[in-house]
């Protein structure tokens, strides 16, 4: 066989997006907007709960985001949350039905799925951290054999920033999963429980084996480990999504470095132990 008849493989471009359509777009708190994409390929992304994905637009830039459905979930879409708090973001938001976006991952290691199956678990989400928990949350409903008891908390500072309301709404009547939900600040619609998410501990018995994943606020993850610390639960369990600072992807900007670690190659998804030494990963 001669030199020119080999087939090499084309090596995947770490920096090249693929186009998607986008499917459903939908405003779902003032500055948050949800979109259902597809790729226009046809291709399907196999990913893990809590993996990202960088979003953006050709020539205009590119922000990284949680996928906010679950891989179980996945025929041939996927979900984006975008916040509008930048020129990239502002653009992305524009955008409507029908048009495109161009997405590259999956990127990053997500949640360790097995070391949560056949365990009790807790997932706490703060505001915008249950966009990219909302994978997981889906995964074990899903896949609720696989898992043991089933908790979940959120809490956020206002009803009007409430994300999923429709989630929010069905995961109260499932019998897969005990739903707490909380705000910081009430208005005379809300009904439920007013205060910081760890007021949330006192509704409900936890169970010292639990595998826990939070994904929130920097400050919320202080007081949620001092929770958990008292109830007994190992650190060893405890896995924290830390999705910010991060820019490139793919480790070549340095802007989410945390010492040695990198929230875009070694995470966003981390053992708590593996990084409570960190100081910059909480600030």
């Amino acid at each position: 066989m001669s030199v020119s008849s080999v087939s090499v493989p084309e090596e995947k471009n770490i920096f090249l997006g693929k186009e998607c359509t986008i499917l459903e777009a939908a405003m779902i708190t003032k500055t948050e907007k949800y979109f259902k994409l597809k790729f226009k390929d046809g291709s399907a992304m196999d990913y893990q709960p809590g993996q990202i994905v960088e979003a953006g637009i050709p020539g205009f830039g590119e922000i990284p985001l949680g996928i906010s459905s679950s891989p179980t979930r996945n025929n041939g879409s996927f979900d984006l949350v975008v916040r509008t708090v930048g020129r990239v973001s502002g653009k992305l938001v524009s955008l409507q039905q029908g048009d495109s976006m161009w997405v590259r991952g999956p990127l990053g290691h997500g949640v360790p799925v097995d070391e949560f199956k056949n365990n009790p678990v807790l997932i706490i989400a703060g505001g915008i951290g249950l966009c990219p928990t909302r994978s997981m949350i889906q995964y074990i409903l899903d896949k609720y054999t696989e898992f043991k008891d089933f908790k979940l908390f959120f809490g956020c500072r206002s009803p009007e920033e409430r994300l999923f309301t429709d989630d929010c709404e069905n995961w109260q009547k499932s019998d897969r999963v005990e739903f707490h939900e909380t705000v910081d600040n009430a208005d005379a619609s809300w009904k439920g429980n007013v205060g910081v998410i760890t007021t949330l501990f006192e509704k409900t018995s936890i169970d010292k084996n639990s595998r826990v994943l939070i994904c929130g606020p920097p400050i919320m993850y202080t007081f949620v480990i001092k929770e958990l610390d008292t109830l007994g639960i190992s650190r060893e369990n405890v896995y924290v999504d830390l999705e910010r600072r991060m820019k490139c992807g793919v480790g070549k900007c340095g802007h989410c470095q945390m010492n040695d670690k990198y929230v875009c190659m070694d995470g966003p998804v981390f053992r708590y132990t593996d990084i409570q030494d960190l100081p910059e990963a909480f600030k």
